[in-house]
Formats: C-alpha cells, structure tokens, sequence
C-alpha cells in the first residue's frame, strides 16, 4: 500500500498555490531546503515530476496539479474531521479588515482553513489600507485586521516584512532619474519607507502612479512605467526584484501585526486571531 504523509502534501499544496519553494516554505513553517527534498522524495516514490524548476520561476505538471487537488481535499478533510470534535458547535460571524497586499499573499491558505474548519461562522473581509483600517477597529466596524502598525493603534506581532523595490523585466526604468514610482496613497507606511529610503540617498524621484489598490500598481511596473515599493510577500513572480546593485536604496522592514476591537472578545474572534498568529509568525 501507498502512503500519502499530510505533512508533505501540504507542503505541495503550499508550493503549488505560491509557486515558489522559498513562499511554500513560509506557509508550511519550513526551509525551502526541506521543503524541496520532501518533495524530491516524493517524486521518486511516484516515479513522476511534479513540479519543473529552473533558476527563478517553478511550474507544476499536470500530475502536481491532480496531486495537489486531492491534497487541498484531503488537508480539508483533516482540519474538518478536527474541527468537529475538538469545536463542533463554534458559530458566529467575524469581520476583518486586511490591505490588498496582505490580502494577497499571506491570509487566503489562513482564512480557507478557517472556513473549512469552522463552516458555522460567517467571515466577512474588508480590504482597505492599513491607514483605512485603523478607524473602523475603533469604532468596532472590525474585530480584527491583519495590518501595517499604524500609529494609534495597538496589536500583537506577527512578523517583519521585507520592502523590495519591484521593476519590470522587459525595460530597465529604475536607471531613470527623476525615478517614477508606483506607490500606494498617501498616509501608507510603504509609502513613507520609500520615500525616506530616496531622500536619505539623494535620489530624485517624480510621482508617476499613486492608488490604493495593490492590482493597479503592479499594473504600472508591469508595463514599465514605474517601479513600486512593495512587500516582498506581495510581489508576482513575474517582476524582477531590484536591490541596491541595481542604485536603488535599501527599504526599512514592515512591521505586520494583528489588532483587535473592543467586541472581539468571542470565542469565533479569539480563535482566528490564533490561527492568523501561529501560521504567519517566523
């Protein structure tokens, strides 16, 4: 008989849905390393590829595909076959407040397990900046945001997030100066670490795109109008990550964390706020 560990097809579902080893990894609390020779391994017991790697970008095959499907299933069934022992009866309705690039990135494999796990409670997401969210969890709007801290508000730390300057691999704009930028509205803590990081080098810059939305300023960079000063967890695999080499600064870390309104004290709330803080702490 043929033995499927959870763990290893979790971490394929991992690299599959970020296509990335070093992204899976993050997910599945992991080294790349690690995560890579599981999956190695497990290829040789299938006598199949399941993923086709070269140097920047990873492609699942058709059998990682089909692999993958039966795994989400399967993780599902586990976290359901949990959930229904463990919290049968957990209902209730959540609401949280998380900007377009957390959103992207780190909470959909959090927020899905939740659902699965608990289908009695209803999950509502508000996707605004972080500078947005900060006055719907005082005025109980929220009961919880994944968020950039913001002055004013206090929340639990999740992790530092690296800042990358993104550009577009087909024209090398980040050579111009004035340098166009791509960057989220004013009051954005990316924002300001962008800036900064240009006026303490000296670099001159002009203002080419400003949006709240994630989408529109990836679309700039995209098309080589811009670059964009993002969190590293947000940037499609697609854009080239530019480094001091390339005469741009370095950027200052975000700091991610989890705040909570005064009515979140019910246990739908509380037991989210626990997943979101023990998958995306490193």
């Amino acid at each position: 008989m043929k033995k499927l560990d959870l763990d290893v097809l979790e971490m394929v579902v991992a690299v599959a849905d970020t296509g990335s080893f070093v992204r899976g990894a993050e997910l599945v609390h992991r080294s790349p390393s690690a995560v890579s020779m599981q999956v190695k391994t497990l290829e040789d017991a299938l006598g199949k590829p399941l993923f086709v790697r070269s140097t920047r970008n990873v492609a699942i095959t058709a059998e990682g595909k089909t692999l993958a499907d039966y795994g989400r299933r399967m993780l599902a069934m586990r976290e359901e076959a949990w959930a229904s022992i463990v919290r049968p009866e957990m209902k209730g309705r959540v609401t949280i407040g998380v900007p377009d690039d957390y959103a992207s990135s780190l909470l959909p494999q959090v927020l899905g397990k939740f659902a699965l796990a608990h289908p009695r409670v209803e999950l509502r997401v508000i996707g605004l900046p972080s500078s947005a969210l900060a006055p719907l969890l005082k005025d109980n709007t929220l009961d919880l945001a994944c968020m950039t801290k913001t002055r004013g508000i206090s929340g639990e730390f999740i992790r530092f997030e690296p800042m990358v300057w993104v550009g577009s691999p087909v024209r090398r704009i980040w050579t111009e100066r004035p340098l166009p930028l791509a960057v989220f509205a004013d009051g954005s803590t990316a924002r300001a670490h962008a800036l900064r990081a240009l006026q303490r080098e000296g670099i001159k810059f002009r203002m080419s795109y400003e949006s709240p939305s994630l989408l529109g300023l990836i679309s700039m960079v995209q098309a080589g109008l811009a670059v964009a000063p993002l969190a590293r967890c947000s940037v499609p695999e697609h854009l080239v990550q530019l480094t001091q080499s390339d005469g741009l600064p370095e950027l200052d870390d975000l700091e991610v964390v989890l705040a909570r309104s005064a009515r979140s004290s019910r246990p739908p709330c509380e037991f989210l706020a626990d997943q979101i803080l023990n998958e995306l702490r490193t």
